[in-house]
């Protein structure tokens, strides 16, 4: 659990409070706080995120401190009103599993990797997987979402 300091009144977040932080401080863009939630090596995976590039492709896997904070900014400044609706937290308070439900949203202001902006707005259902650890930091984030879905509403269709 986490300890906040108030007037030397420690308080512990569980779980499920430490997630919901977190979503708050994602839906004000606040990557900074968003990483401060987490621990220093904090594994991060975005499973269907990929950006293809000439030479290489990137996808969203590794740690939230390199990985994570790239993609979170990105998103933001390509999509400057980026927000999230929680529909749904499950927590497990002994083991520190945490299952989100949300959307994610927001209209395309600039590009984003490969898809130019047509001013479009987004919203897809989102499914996170976190753990937060006993320290009440979390220490792992998994998401998984439909990209096709995201793709088709930001008006990119892809031909090959």
């Amino acid at each position: 659990m986490i300890s906040l300091d108030s007037n030397s009144t420690s308080v512990a977040l569980t779980p499920a409070e430490v997630v919901t932080k977190f979503f708050d401080v994602y839906r004000q863009r606040d990557v900074v706080a968003m990483t401060e939630l987490c621990t220093d090596n904090a594994d991060f995976s975005y499973i269907p995120f990929e950006v293809w590039a000439k030479q290489r492709v990137v996808r969203g896997d590794g740690k939230v401190r390199t990985i994570g904070r790239v993609i979170w900014s990105g998103l933001i400044n390509a999509f400057p009103d980026l927000g999230n609706t929680v529909f749904h937290i499950d927590a497990n308070n002994e083991t520190g599993n945490v299952v989100v439900s949300c959307d994610i949203t927001g209209t395309q202001d600039s590009a984003w990797g490969f898809i130019e902006s047509k001013g479009q707005y987004f919203a897809e259902p989102h499914l996170f997987i976190m753990h937060v650890n006993n320290d009440g930091l979390i220490d792992s984030i998994s998401a998984y979402w439909d990209n096709s879905g995201v793709n088709r509403q930001l008006g990119h269709l892809e031909v090959d």
